[in-house]
């Protein structure tokens, strides 16, 4: 049984790790709220983006890219976003399995002889993705490339990956990332890079696209000029969101495990102070009656 001593040094570091844990949840929430706000100042260009690319498809115009260029998959390159820090619950985990999942689904429809490489952002889903290496899936960390990259990083990161895909390094690439939808609730989600399909270039445009196909247009230079150069930077915008909704996941998976960590830590701290009291209070019925008896001997 547990001393007095042994049991205020106990909630003494029960207490501590609540506020630890308090701290680090209020300091994970405001970088969510951080990476909220960056979300919706980057939407408007995404969106205007789409809509000018919405415009040019809904017309009579022809227009091609490399980007958009369907080819036969012999060689995938699927981008996975993990983290770099732990303390974040189940989030890699997830993205993990989620990881496990894709490679099966490629493998079903492309065939188990495409060769599949696997590039992990983060330090702690590189770990993990070690363990799957074999002969059809190789592990490819870019040095530089991690969670908390800045912008200007992720946008060389992307283009890199455009290189590829043009090059015929690549033949796919998609990315599996955890899309951001509230601090309570994300989710595993996978989205093609290369090459671009024209559905997701409409977004929500689709109804509206089909109403004005019968507009004319003029476009200056060309509508195959303008496309070739909104296009890449429809990418690097899209890359740029799933760089930001994987850190806003990251974060928030990271509030709600401190949030039940700060939880069990009040609850054992609670149960500690009551043992504690019961223990206090035994001890001094023990004392007076060790003092009582005393009297009756005088």
């Amino acid at each position: 049984m547990a001393t007095l001593r042994e049991l205020k040094t106990r909630i003494g570091s029960v207490s501590s790790s609540e506020k630890i844990t308090g701290a680090m949840k209020m300091i994970s929430s405001a970088k969510v709220h951080k990476n909220e706000q960056e979300l919706r100042k980057l939407q408007p260009f995404r969106a205007q983006l789409q809509h000018i690319m919405g415009h040019i498809l809904a017309s009579d115009a022809t227009f091609e890219s490399p980007l958009i260029e369907s080819k036969e998959v012999r060689k995938i390159a699927v981008v996975v976003f993990g983290s770099d820090d732990g303390l974040c619950g189940a989030y890699n985990m997830n993205v993990f399995k989620k990881l496990l999942e894709e490679l099966n689904r490629l493998h079903e429809t492309f065939g188990n002889d495409v060769d599949i490489t696997v590039i992990p952002v983060g330090r702690k889903i590189a770990g993990a993705v070690s363990h799957i290496v074999s002969d059809s899936i190789k592990s490819k960390p870019v040095a530089g490339v991690d969670s908390k990259m800045a912008p200007e990083k992720v946008d060389a990161f992307t283009m890199s990956l455009k290189d590829g895909f043009t090059g015929d390094e690549y033949d796919y690439v998609e990315v599996v990332y955890m899309h951001f939808h509230s601090i309570s609730r994300q989710r595993a989600t996978v989205e093609t890079l290369f090459p671009v399909k024209p559905e997701i270039l409409l977004g929500n445009q689709d109804a509206a696209g089909k109403k004005e196909s019968g507009r004319m247009y003029l476009f200056e230079p060309d509508a195959n000029s303008i496309f070739n150069e909104v296009l890449p930077m429809f990418v690097l915008s899209t890359m740029q969101d799933i760089t930001i909704e994987n850190r806003a996941s990251e974060q928030a998976a990271r509030v709600m495990a401190m949030q039940a960590a700060n939880d069990n830590a009040k609850k054992l701290n609670e149960e500690l102070r009551l043992e504690y009291n019961k223990l206090r209070q035994q001890s001094i019925t023990t004392e007076l009656l060790d003092i009582l008896g005393g009297q009756v001997e005088r």
